[in-house]
């Protein structure tokens, strides 16, 4: 691990110990997470940079795109670096863009562009072509994206485990549940990992990050920097910003990371220089009363 983002500290996924500042590739897409990115080339790059700066924990799915995030991270990294986990997952569909022109301007569609298929056949369809996307003998994390609520919970994480006992998949996680689900699904399979929507303007996951605090489970916060909406937070952050010489997105990832042992964020982004500013992040020390004013200033 290199000196940029050694302060992080590690966690310990799929039998790796990784830096706990990672990669997400949602951005390596085109608009509205929906076809080829605008420079393919440059977002090789970032995949390589993020490599050789330390990153050890690259988080992607078959949904973005779909399929060119997969696609991406295999033509950067093939053959990968061996204490490199690469975490994917399953169980969105795609209607298309989810973002829209109106009048009114850009519209979000949010889930309506995503939705979640959970049958089994269809999991274990999209595990294997994920495998092939990716080039790899084995999944180190397997999260399933969204819980189908017209499928079996134990349906859903059912076959991820029969996937896991072929030796597809190491680890098995799962994205944005509610702590009874969670409680479910751990007593169908070992959960190693949650991903949900969480920073320092949004605790809305502060429920089920508790019960990963409690049982040494990793959290992934998806939207570490609010997907860009850190202007709307409380003039706090803008004040720590200033006061270290920092973005508020690099305080923003900074509190994460000092908010939990078992925080692993993963912003993403399409440029390197992007990257690298995410990436120093992990040099920023927020004192104790620095880390109680953000923690405070959630909406």
């Amino acid at each position: 691990m290199t000196s940029t983002i050694a302060n992080a500290g590690t966690f310990d996924i799929a039998g790796k110990t990784v830096a706990r500042l990672g990669f997400g590739s949602m951005r390596l897409t085109g608009r509205g997470i929906w076809g080829e990115p605008a420079d393919r080339d440059e977002c090789i790059a970032v995949v390589r940079r993020a490599v050789e700066l330390g990153v050890q924990f690259i988080d992607t799915a078959d949904s973005y795109g779909p399929f060119v995030a997969e696609q991406i991270i295999s033509e950067a990294l093939y053959p990968y670096p061996p204490d490199v986990v690469v975490a994917t997952k399953a169980g969105l569909t795609r209607n298309g863009p989810d973002v829209i022109d109106t009048e009114d301007g850009p519209k979000r569609l949010g889930p309506a562009a995503w939705p979640p298929v959970g049958r089994p056949e269809y999991l274990r369809q999209q595990v294997l072509m994920s495998l092939r996307r990716l080039k790899l003998d084995q999944i180190d994390l397997m999260q399933l994206h969204r819980i189908d609520e017209k499928v079996p919970l134990a349906d859903q994480v059912g076959e991820l485990k029969a996937l896991q006992d072929e030796g597809k998949i190491v680890s098995i996680g799962l994205s944005q549940i509610t702590p009874e689900q969670l409680a479910e699904a751990r007593q169908i399979a070992d959960i190693v990992t949650v991903q949900s929507r969480y920073n320092v303007i949004d605790r809305s996951a502060q429920a089920v990050l508790e019960v990963c605090n409690r049982d040494g489970i990793g959290f992934i916060p998806w939207a570490p920097v609010a997907q860009g909406g850190l202007d709307k937070a409380h003039d706090a952050l803008a004040e720590v910003a200033r006061q270290h010489g920092n973005t508020p997105a690099q305080v923003a990832i900074a509190w994460l990371l000092q908010t939990s042992p078992i925080m692993l964020p993963i912003p993403g982004t399409s440029k390197v220089a992007h990257l690298e500013e995410n990436l120093a992040a992990a040099e920023l020390t927020l004192s104790p009363a620095e880390l109680e004013t953000l923690t405070a200033a959630a909406r």
